[in-house]
């Protein structure tokens, strides 16, 4: 009798089907959790990408709307404003805004120079495009990533041009990303409406309120 029992039970175990589902999700879940997570990740990315081509333009065109002429305070304002468009991303602790005046040489018309440049952010890096310099020692032709340069017209007239680097903060890991990248964006606007593009103080401003860029603080 037992003998007969045995093969009947073992048929009734082979037959029964209720964990599949159960053991089929177990299986399946690694790779769902994976394309999940991947996913979350990629899109982040493009989010942070696009978040920084933002702050480049906002920045760049609120200085070039400043009218008469431009000051420190007026300088530190563009600079809060863009920094706050990035902060879902935590621009400010992560990434850097170069803001730059650039202009035509009036003693050799084919060449460029910038006037001033102010920074804000805390990420130390400088200007991959040129610092600010003297008018007759500059051999600057244009400004930008090669492929993509700008040069400022016939003076009084000026460019602003905005250079933004920021580590990318992963929402889960840099992995499905290849790594830990760094996002660089620039933005430039011609100025309107200003023909003095020398860069005051008439705040007052001490030396830690300017937006130097030798000052790598949130």
């Amino acid at each position: 009798m037992l003998k007969r029992m045995v093969p009947s039970a073992l048929r009734g175990l082979a037959a029964n089907s209720s964990g599949i589902a159960f053991t089929e999700f177990a299986l399946a879940l690694p790779v769902l959790l994976t394309l999940g997570l991947g996913g979350l990740e990629i899109a982040h990315y493009a989010l942070a990408i696009q978040e920084c081509s933002q702050i480049a333009m906002t920045a760049a065109d609120n200085a070039s709307r400043v009218r008469i002429s431009i000051d420190e305070t007026d300088v530190n304002d563009v600079l809060t404003g863009a920094k706050l468009v990035g902060t879902n991303i935590g621009f400010a602790a992560n990434g850097r805004i170069i803001l730059s005046d650039l202009e035509q040489s009036t003693s050799d018309t084919t060449k460029q120079w910038i006037r001033w440049q102010r920074c804000s952010g805390a990420k130390n890096v400088t200007s991959s495009y040129g610092t600010p310099n003297a008018m007759s020692s500059s051999t600057m032709t244009a400004m930008g990533p090669t492929g993509n340069q700008i040069a400022a017209t016939t003076a009084p007239t000026a460019v602003m041009f905005v250079q933004v680097s920021y580590a990318y903060q992963p929402l889960i890991s840099n992995i499905w990303i290849g790594g830990a990248r760094t996002i660089n964006t620039t933005s430039a606007f011609n100025v309107r409406q200003r023909t003095d593009q020398t860069l005051y103080n008439t705040s007052n401003l001490s030396t830690s309120q300017i937006s130097s860029c030798s000052t790598f603080s949130a």
